[in-house]
């Protein structure tokens, strides 16, 4: 059997497994979808984030249903659900928990905090200072925790999903670059359609929605993570990644010369990983057992948009990282 040959037959057989693994996707949206009118946008990155073993970073005004939403997607996965209210004077115990003296034994306990949950939401991640960012910041990346002496592994599956609001900046915290840098992903949220809005107006008025029933389980979505992992990429899309990545750093070596200035510093290697993740998600989302330049353009802005900084002529033309992610896109030959 000749390369080609071998190399269809395994493109078969991976496509079989993609097929029979990825059942539960459209389960998963149809349980959700009982609870969250729209937002298929916002579910399908929640699960491109499950799916890599990242974490996602949403940006949008009060009540479009982002808490709700991860809350939904815990009750449909059968998975532990914790909620973080982000504060000005929150502590980094009240994140990952304390040392508890036991008096009646004369010894210290660990009382472990909220952290310890699979799915957890980190509501208004930027009202909190540095102090409090540098504790969730360790469990983002090495997923585990240390309280005293003792170091603890997190459960899996694991996911934060924090959320900004755009709009009200008043007592909040800029984010470490570090830390924005291991969100795989920032999405920003829009409002729902206009008839999408008519239904969650008479359902909330009515009382109609349905109790959230377990489809999927902790097991299946590993399972389901090493699956992604095979997901075959060729080495021409590998190469469309880098190049969108590198654009961004030299962008004058890709007759990009007219966005330079607006660039203060590019993505970070993190990027083509995420990039390269989050395609092989995408494309195990819509059953398919290989990756497209379309996965990449689809999934382009969410990765790229907080690992590039803006230069003050930027923001003084209102040039946003969205355009400029445009501008390399329209640019770069597609594969």
């Amino acid at each position: 059997m000749d390369v080609s040959s071998l190399r269809t037959t395994l493109l078969a057989d991976l496509q079989q497994e993609v097929q029979e693994q990825s059942r539960f996707v459209d389960l998963l949206r149809n349980e959700v979808s009982k609870s969250i009118i729209g937002q298929k946008y916002m579910l399908d990155r929640l699960l491109l984030a499950l799916l890599t073993n990242g974490h996602i970073l949403l940006e949008g005004v009060p009540g479009l249903a982002k808490t709700l939403a991860i809350k939904t997607l815990s009750q449909a996965v059968d998975v532990n659900f914790s909620r973080i209210q982000f504060t000005p004077d929150l502590l980094p115990a009240d994140i990952v928990g304390t040392m508890i003296y036991q008096q009646h034994k004369g010894t210290f306990e660990v009382r472990k905090g909220p952290i310890f949950s699979n799915f957890v939401l980190a509501d208004e991640i930027n009202r909190a200072p540095a102090k409090v960012q540098s504790a969730l910041l360790q469990a983002m990346q090495e997923r585990m925790v240390t309280i005293g002496e003792n170091t603890f592994q997190l459960p899996e599956p694991f996911l934060v999903m924090a959320t900004q609001n755009p709009i009200e900046q008043e007592g909040t915290y800029p984010l470490p670059e570090a830390q924005v840098d291991r969100f795989m992903l920032k999405v920003v949220i829009d409002y729902p359609e206009y008839e999408e809005e008519r239904l969650i107006m008479r359902m909330n008025a009515n009382n109609e929605w349905s109790k959230i029933e377990a489809c999927v389980n902790s097991e299946e979505i590993l399972r389901a993570r090493k699956t992604v992992q095979n997901i075959y990429m060729d080495e021409k899309v590998e190469k469309y990644i880098l190049d969108i990545v590198f654009a961004t750093r030299y962008p004058e070596k890709y007759k990009l010369s007219e966005i330079q200035n607006y660039i203060s510093y590019g993505s970070s290697p993190r990027a083509s990983i995420s990039l390269a993740l989050a395609a092989r998600a995408q494309a195990f989302i819509q059953h398919r057992a290989y990756v497209t330049p379309d996965d990449i353009k689809s999934i382009v802005k969410d990765v790229l948009r907080h690992r590039i900084g803006l230069t003050f002529e930027a923001e003084a033309e209102q040039i946003t990282a969205e355009q400029i992610v445009d501008k390399i896109i329209q640019t770069i030959d597609v594969p």
